[in-house]
């Protein structure tokens, strides 16, 4: 049996608690997985810390409640991703092997050291000093451009935030560094909507089918996109992709399949998260104006307010691993091939981590697992701050006196995060 200590963690003992319902687990989730759930999901995840630090999912495998656990697990290279490998040997073929699942199985994410280490090295440092000092002209004439418009269409009443900023600007940041033509923006920020769903926890045959069909036409777009860039080859990320995987893998078809898996991960990874950072991080400062008129006085302030945002409500609440042996994990045995749910959401209300976890404090400057950790952690972790930055930025000196008009409406999955509509207005 495994042992963490070996690498040097140490690990918490495991939160007493009454013998776990599977029905009170069961109907928590179903809650979970309603708009109304996804609109203040945080008294449902202080039920499920309450049956302890690590819980027994009814479905099979376990659930992680905790910081401390949940750090650890990502951390630690004994644990590892839900492979292509993996997924073909589960019982639930008509999840795990239909045709978006080996799509995602094939992605940097879910891909295991070496072929993970390969890949990576691959990508390079996309996103370093240089680049997104570039970028940032771009990010904020584009910002400009969008807040334009908004002003405009506040001017004669509520606007929806989502639709006429927080879901354009990462589709047009990307769409741009990838060089796409911007006609294809909007079909592409479509299609990854439907394709998420084959990353959530209990999609049904409806979600799949929509979720296999965007995948496909996403494969057949990306596809089209490699072979149009290695016959005629530019300065942009593809291309370069293209002559790194030609230098160092002789097939040219598992070169260009590698490369069409980069380019589809940077797209479905840039859009959906880095929409919720942006839509929720406005949201929770306007639910909390003290905060944001302190926060347009000291603007320099902005990348904590974003980081605790991130703390608070993170854009993705469930990551999940696999135990590579059978593990002990504080006082519970989870067997060789067992799925463990990182119910990250859950963790970043913890009160044995953060002191009044419940409290949305933009002067907290807290540690979070917003952007994953390990081998793992986000590769585009600093563009989706950098977008977060312009905008919030521009918000704070363009457009004092918002307030939210109505509910916002949430999309009703667990996993990832999706604010559907933010009405806001001149106060």
């Amino acid at each position: 049996m495994s042992d963490l200590r070996k690498e040097g963690i140490a690990l918490q003992p495991a939160l007493a608690a009454a013998p776990v319902d599977r029905r009170s687990v069961v109907s928590l989730f179903s809650r979970l997985r309603t708009a109304d759930g996804q609109s203040d999901p945080l008294p449902l995840y202080a039920k499920l810390r309450a049956m302890g630090d690590i819980v027994p999912a009814p479905w099979g495998g376990h659930l992680v409640t905790s910081y401390g656990l949940c750090h650890q697990l990502l951390r630690s290279r004994s644990w590892r991703v839900p492979d292509s490998a993996w997924r073909a040997r589960q019982d639930d073929g008509a999840r795990w092997n239909a045709s978006a699942s080996r799509q995602m199985g094939g992605t940097l994410p879910m891909l295991n050291p070496p072929h993970h280490t390969r890949v990576r090295r691959s990508v390079g440092n996309v996103f370093h000093r240089n680049s997104l000092t570039e970028m940032k002209t771009s990010v904020e004439r584009t910002t400009s451009r969008l807040l334009d418009r908004f002003e405009e269409e506040l001017a004669y009443g509520p606007a929806d935030f989502c639709s006429l900023v927080s879901e354009e600007l990462p589709v047009i940041t990307i769409g741009e560094w990838l060089q796409i033509p911007a006609a294809d923006f909007a079909f592409l920020r479509s299609l990854t909507h439907d394709q998420v769903y084959t990353q959530e926890l209990f999609p049904n045959p409806s979600q799949l089918a929509l979720s296999d069909e965007s995948t496909r036409q996403l494969r057949e777009y990306f596809t089209s996109l490699v072979k149009e860039r290695r016959e005629k080859p530019g300065r942009d990320p593809v291309s370069e992709w293209i002559r790194v995987w030609d230098a160092q893998e002789p097939d040219r078809e598992v070169a260009d399949e590698a490369v069409y898996s980069l380019t589809l991960f940077m797209l479905l990874a840039a859009l959906e998260t880095t929409a919720h950072v942006l839509s929720s991080t406005f949201r929770l400062l306007l639910e909390h104006p003290r905060q944001l008129n302190w926060l347009r006085i000291h603007p320099e302030q902005i990348p904590d307010a974003i980081d605790e945002a991130l703390r608070y409500d993170a854009p993705i609440h469930m990551i999940s691993r696999v135990a590579s042996e059978d593990t002990e994990l504080a006082g519970v045995t989870v067997r060789k091939n067992e799925m463990v749910q990182l119910m990250a959401g859950a963790a970043h209300h913890d009160p044995a981590h953060y002191a009044a976890p419940e409290v949305f404090d933009i002067r907290r400057r807290p540690a979070h697992l917003g952007f994953g950790g390990g081998i793992h952690f986000c590769l585009g972790n600093t563009l989706a701050r950098l977008e977060a930055d312009c905008l919030l930025t521009a918000l704070l000196e363009r457009l004092p006196g918002l307030r939210i008009t109505a509910a916002p409406l949430w999309e009703p999955r667990v996993a990832f995060r999706r604010l559907i509509t933010l009405p806001v207005a001149r106060a």
